[in-house]
């Protein structure tokens, strides 16, 4: 089974493209993170609960009403995210302490859905992650789909006349938590666009100018991992462990060749 790693920017896309996949003539199962994020951070859930002991004591409105007796209260997700989105000292350290809650969470829920997909016998499963890269979970990845744009600008449009709410700092604020698009494309490049390692779906027209890209995208990416292969994997578990290790190693080769290269880079200034 292939796993299609789906990333980009806030406001690029990549939703968009997660679900063109997911829908004919694709039709791959999606793992959001975003999905799974909401999950384990529900009301009584462990991640709840260190949530709200670590950020309620300073964040009066952390809390939203009870939609229904018993349903406990849900997180204000908007306020929790002025406090952890942004470059000052003290929002760093709680997005740090944010993530140390969720993430484990969300690995094991992915980790079971993966299972779940392979035993049936998916060709492809769609591994959607905003912070794919800073997460390392790109290492579990054989094939990775960058979202991008090539102008900055219509990513802020974008993202504005998505959620009005927001205002300009806190868009600027919650692009910039997500990284540079064009530093996640280069390291999509990086791994290899000739064998489909890295994929880049450019998204600066229509919806229509899309739906090419990610036709495109999926053709080349079937010419290396064709569905047969995807058979051969589950009929001959052995096999499936050992090219599981192989793209763990190659992975994990380019992804220390990638940190070397980003030195260099520095070094040079």
């Amino acid at each position: 089974m292939l796993l299609i790693g789906l990333t980009g920017s806030i406001a690029t896309g990549k939703s968009t493209v997660s679900s063109l996949l997911s829908a004919p003539p694709y039709s791959l199962p999606i793992i959001d993170a975003d999905i799974l994020a909401r999950k384990v951070v529900e009301p009584g859930t462990p991640g709840y609960n260190a949530i709200v002991t670590y950020f309620g004591p300073t964040t009066p409105d952390l809390l939203l009403p009870e939609p229904s007796p018993g349903a406990g209260k849900p997180l204000n997700r908007p306020v929790l995210g002025r406090r952890v989105f942004g470059d000052s000292e003290d929002r760093k350290r709680d997005r740090a302490v944010l993530n140390r809650i969720v993430h484990p969470a969300i690995r094991w829920e992915m980790y079971s859905s993966l299972l779940h997909y392979y035993i049936r016998g998916h060709w492809a499963v769609v591994l959607d992650v905003p912070l794919l890269f800073e997460s390392g979970l790109d290492a579990l990845c054989g094939t990775v789909i960058v979202v991008g744009v090539h102008d900055p600008a219509v990513q802020m449009r974008r993202l504005r006349l998505r959620d009005p709410h927001l205002s300009d700092e806190d868009a600027e604020n919650r692009v910039k938590s997500q990284g540079d698009v064009e530093g996640k494309v280069e390291r999509a490049e990086y791994r290899g666009t000739q064998r489909a390692r890295g994929v880049i779906v450019w998204n600066d027209g229509d919806k229509e100018a899309l739906e090419k890209e990610v036709q495109s995208a999926i053709t080349h990416i079937s010419a290396y991992s064709p569905r047969w292969w995807a058979w051969v994997l589950l009929l001959v578990p052995p096999l499936g462990v050992g090219v599981a290790a192989w793209n763990w190693a190659v992975n994990y080769q380019t992804k220390k060749g990638w940190e070397k290269k980003v030195l260099q880079d520095k070094a040079r200034l």
